[in-house]
């Protein structure tokens, strides 16, 4: 089975989908945002305030082109898909699955995050993100799953499902 990437914006459940796919699937699962922080030693806020964004993303495509081509789940950072060597590789190397959220239920799941870089900026610019990241996604996806009032499980089963 090709690799299975999960892209969408930050809090659509991609990390969390990734863990529950890989059980159902019994396939490795990488995260990475985790390997970036992992192999570069820093949090992605510490990375973003001390390198900044580009540094950040530069991280973020070399862990990416080093992860497996076949039988792992991949859950990718929000912002993997604002560069185009990103969603080549991808489209390349695998299935692409956008977890489709609303902007509404992002705001209402990251309601209390204090963590993320970029969701710290007002609702103004955060909606001007999401709507320009949500077109990338939608041109990169093999297949769109809308996730909002469903569990996680639900989202994980229609998922698999794409694959029996």
């Amino acid at each position: 089975m090709k690799t299975l990437y999960l892209i969408g914006f930050m809090g659509s459940g991609k990390s969390t989908i990734g863990e529950m796919l890989s059980n159902i699937l019994g396939l490795p699962h990488i995260d990475t945002d985790h390997l970036v922080e992992e192999v570069y030693g820093q949090t992605i806020s510490s990375i973003f305030q001390s390198d900044g964004e580009g540094t950040f993303r530069k991280y973020e495509s070399e862990v990416l082109k080093k992860t497996p081509s076949l039988n792992h789940i991949i859950s990718t950072g929000g912002g993997i898909v604002e560069k185009e060597e990103n969603t080549l590789f991808m489209k390349e190397n695998g299935i692409v699955i956008y977890l489709n959220t609303s902007f509404e239920e992002i705001a209402k799941r990251l309601e209390d995050d204090q963590l993320r870089p970029l969701w710290s900026q007002n609702v103004k610019e955060k909606k001007i993100l999401f709507n320009r990241r949500e077109k990338l996604y939608e041109e990169n996806a093999d297949k769109i799953i809308h996730t909002d009032n469903k569990s996680a499980r639900e989202i994980a089963g229609e998922i698999k499902v794409l694959f029996e």
